[in-house]
């Protein structure tokens, strides 16, 4: 029995988000409500989100990191998310993943949040 790699070359290292989904775009302004507390950016546009998955039913999985491993919130921002997206209207239920992998880095931020930051 062969093992299998843990990436099929040339796969993306963050799953794609289901962009066509008429509740994604509300999901991301969502997303864009909750703020690391120590940076004053947005964690969408920090690029801590790294997949919106919303299934037939509209139940919103989303996969995020946080900037580092350590952070002192990082118990807690899981829920800010799942409060911040589950009112809106349609969505059934949210689950939100914790990975660090792949880690956060400043590229992932968005050039919005480069700019806010001096980065630009």
């Amino acid at each position: 029995m062969t093992s299998m790699p843990d990436q099929i070359e040339g796969a993306p290292l963050i799953k794609p988000s289901t962009t066509d989904h008429p509740l994604y775009e509300q999901v991301v302004e969502a997303c864009r409500t909750v703020f690391d507390p120590e940076i004053p950016v947005n964690i969408y546009d920090l690029g801590l989100v790294y997949t919106i998955e919303i299934g037939p039913e509209n139940a919103v999985d989303i996969t995020m990191t946080l900037t580092a491993p350590g952070c002192p919130v990082a118990g807690e921002m899981p829920g800010w998310v799942a409060d911040a997206v589950e009112p809106l209207a349609g969505v059934k239920h949210v689950d939100v993943h914790m990975t660090f992998d792949p880690p956060w880095g400043m590229d992932m931020m968005s050039d919005e949040a480069k700019l806010e930051l001096g980065f630009m």
